[in-house]
This record gives C-alpha cells, structure tokens and sequence, in this order.
C-alpha cells in the first residue's frame, strides 16, 4: 500500500481560506485599535477630509466653468463674425483729433455691405443683418418696456433659437414688410401668462404687430457684453424690411440730418453738442455672418477688414468680434486657473497622506509591546503589516467618504451664495476617492513594514 504525499493531504482551497481568516483577524484588530482610538484617529482623517472635499470642489468649480462657456458658444452660434458700428463720438474718443472725423465721410455699416459679404467671399455660409433699438409694447393696457430688433429669418438658424409656441417669420414676410413679429418667453411671460399669444396683436411704438411665434427659454450666460449679445428677456424680433419701412431707417435723407446739416455748416455749436451725442449715421446696428468652417474665421475677418476699409472710404467706423475665438480664449484661461487650483487642492491630499503617514509612525512607537507580545505568539511579519497597512486604509477610506460629502456640499454652498457655477461630476469624486484610499495604502505601508521589522524580543523589554 503506497503512503500518501504529505503536499497531495493538503486541500490549497483549506490553505486559502485558513489564510483569510488570518488576514479577517488582522483587519479586526485594526478596527479595534481606531475604534479604542477615536480622537486620534479622526484627527487622522482630517487631512484626507479636507483634501478629497478640495478637490472635489475645485473640479466642481472648473467643470461649471466649462459648462458655462460651452452654453455661451452655442448662445453666440458657431463660427460666427459679428460686425458692430463705431459712433463718431466713440472714434474722436480714442483718436483725440476731432477735426480730421469732421473731414471723413462714410456711408456706415448698410445693406450694401451685406450683399458684397455675401457675394463675394466663398467661406460665408449665412449672413444677417441687424436694427435694433429700445421701444414699448402695449397689450390690452399693460405697457412694458421691450427691444425691438429686425432681423432675417436666418438671424434664427445662425444662433440656435428654437420655436416654442406659432412659426417663426419667413422671406415672405421679410420681403413685403409685414406687420409680424416673434416674442421672447419672457416678454409673452409678462404680456400674455397663461394665454396663447399666437394671433394676437400688439401695439409697438406707433405700429400693431401681429404675433406669430415664441421663442423657447434660453440660458443667458452672465458677462457676455463683449460679444453683442441680445440677452434682454423682452425682445420683439420683427423682418428687417418691417423695420426699415415702418421704424426707422438711417440710411434716409431725413428733414432732421437736413437740421443738423445746417446747424454744423451754420457753426452752432450749441446744438451740434446736444446733437453729437446722439448721431449714428449706420443704417444696420450689427452685421452676424457665419462661416462654413471654423479654419475659415480669420482669413474671413482679415479679407471683410479690408474690404469695408475700402467701402467706408478708410475710416475705421465699425468693430469685428469673433466671439467663439473670445470664448475659447476664455476657456483656456480658466483651464490654467483650475488646473493651479486642482493642483493645491492636490498637495493638501499628499499633505493628509503625510499626517497620516506620521501618526502611524507615533502609533508604532506607542505599541511596541502590543507588536512584540503578537510576534511572541506566533503572528507573522505580514500579520503585523496587513494590521497597520488595514488601520491607514481604513482610515482613509472613511475620510475619502467624509471628504466626497463635505466636497458636494461645499460645491451647492458655492453656487448657492457666490453665484459661481459648479458642477460635480461622477468622474471627479472617483478620482479622489481613489487618490485618497491610494495615499492611505501608499503612506501607511511604511510604519506598517517598520513595525514589521521590529525584533519580538527588544519589544517586550521595551518600556
């Protein structure tokens, strides 16, 4: 009868586990050890606390920034010109030689700007032209402030708007002149309510227009002053030809120029000053032209500077924004700001690591007899670095959970009373979960192996 190999009596599944009740009864003695040791260890835990609930934040902080100047790009459109006038006052201003504007003549931002854009650069896609200016509104009594603006129907399509109640206006109605206009949300909020104001009529200035749309709800992002928004709630946006033929059209010799005319031949300086302040002589108040492709953006401006250059007779009467090249130039500001903020937020976490990293080395010293009585009866060399490697863990695994609260919190604390946008992703909150646990593991594994090393025997005669 052959003998049984000692290794073939050996069940690996018995080895197994009689190994994880070994490592269970390490982690338990760690547990005991921070729950006999409260204060201390929540001490512990504070740098991880802080430094997960700072990260947390500031990622919160730079996400709600991105988000922001993201719904400000899709506000202004995509790859979109805008080309505003210069008022005389604003360009004797900056030059400070009054006189020779006197001498200059332009035409102003007109139509006929619009067409040349259109008909002869190849990289424009669209292009409108824009009148805006403040009115009233009055409907069954209720009179309210509102900005008139006459647009195109394509005005529309280049910055995203969306129908929410009717139909917007067409070429038809832009052709002809027709007396109908499309609302904000918020003016029919203020005129209508509950009401559906589709068909209804309302007297604007000295004009009835008839309503044949509203426009969704849009978010209207804060500092946007730079890039000729219009992010009033109460906008009545009517066909530029309605506007020209009904409102006002500054391209007309009126009975008024023929005044002022007079008044600056004649030397009336009196009436010239109480004038000058008011003059615009720009037919449009904002020219939008889209481009097909956004490599197209600045050999577009570079060719529409020189070409109204040319058209305005070399006066520099009129301003070009490429608000999405702004945008992302303010993205990338904001992306080194949060980076410098994610990264202090990050050396407070290594800092926690170090507190942790240095009670554990004092919680060593302190049960040195506890380590050498745990040795002399049999515990292992890696019982004593899975006991103290479990405490760190632990430790900063329930700080990384404190932490992710405190994080979330503070973030709502920030949108709540600063006004700042944050946005706290899934990403974020594992990222420094999983930091804080990694700094527990990796700053605990040195006073765990110290105690590790420690001879049993000058343990116990340690006092």
């Amino acid at each position: 009868m052959k003998r049984k190999n000692s290794t073939e009596t050996k069940n690996p599944l018995n080895l197994i586990n009689s190994k994880l009740d070994r490592y269970l009864h390490d982690i338990n003695i760690a547990f005991d050890s921070i729950l006999a040791n409260k204060l201390k260890s929540v001490l512990t835990a504070l740098g991880i606390i802080f430094g997960v609930a700072a990260v947390i934040s500031m990622l919160a902080i730079g996400k709600g920034a991105q988000e922001e100047i993201l719904r400000q790009i899709k506000m202004v459109g995509v790859n979109n010109i805008i080309i505003t006038p210069v008022l005389d006052e604003d360009e004797a201003s900056q030059s400070g030689n009054d006189e020779k504007l006197k001498q200059k003549y332009s035409p102003g931002l007109n139509l006929l700007d619009v067409i040349a854009i259109k008909s002869i650069l190849p990289t424009v896609k669209e292009i409108s032209p824009e009148i805006s200016e403040d009115s009233y509104v009055i409907q069954k009594g209720k009179r309210k402030s509102a900005r008139l603006v006459g647009v195109t129907p394509f005005y529309f399509e280049i910055f995203g708007h969306q129908i929410g109640e009717g139909e917007l206006f067409n070429n038809y109605h832009n052709t002809y002149g027709k007396q109908v206009c499309v609302i904000s949300d918020g003016l029919k909020q203020k005129l209508f309510n509950n009401e559906n104001p589709i068909g209804k009529l309302i007297k604007c200035g000295k004009n009835w227009l008839q309503i044949i749309g509203v426009l969704q709800k849009r978010y209207l992002a804060e500092n946007t002053e730079n890039l000729h928004l219009n992010t009033s709630n109460e906008i009545i946006y009517i066909p530029l030809n309605t506007m020209l033929m009904r409102y006002k059209n500054r391209a007309l010799i009126t009975s008024s120029k023929i005044r002022q005319a007079n008044n600056n031949n004649n030397g009336d300086e009196e009436g010239t000053e109480k004038e000058k302040k008011a003059v615009n002589y720009h037919q449009l108040d904002k020219i939008v032209v889209q481009v097909k492709e956004t490599e197209f953006l600045i050999p577009t401006v570079e060719v529409i500077q020189h070409m109204l250059m040319r058209r305005h007779l070399e006066v520099s009467d009129f301003e070009i924004t490429v608000p999405e090249l702004l945008l992302k130039q303010q993205q990338k500001t904001k992306d080194i700001f949060n980076i410098v903020l994610g990264a202090i937020a990050g050396i407070s976490l290594v800092v926690g690591g170090i507190g942790i990293m240095n009670i554990m080395l004092a919680s060593v010293m302190e049960r040195i007899k506890e380590i050498g009585t745990r040795m002399a009866i049999g515990a292992r060399k890696s019982d004593i670095i899975v006991q103290f490697l479990a405490e760190s863990t632990m430790i900063s695994f329930i700080g990384g959970l404190i932490g992710v609260v405190l994080g979330v919190v503070i973030s709502k604390l920030i949108t709540q009373f600063f006004n700042i946008l944050t946005i706290v992703s899934p990403f974020s909150v594992l990222i420094a979960f999983g930091v804080s646990v990694t700094i527990g593991i990796a700053f605990g594994y040195m006073p765990a192996k110290k105690a590790a090393d420690r001879d049993p025997v000058e343990s116990l005669r340690h006092e």
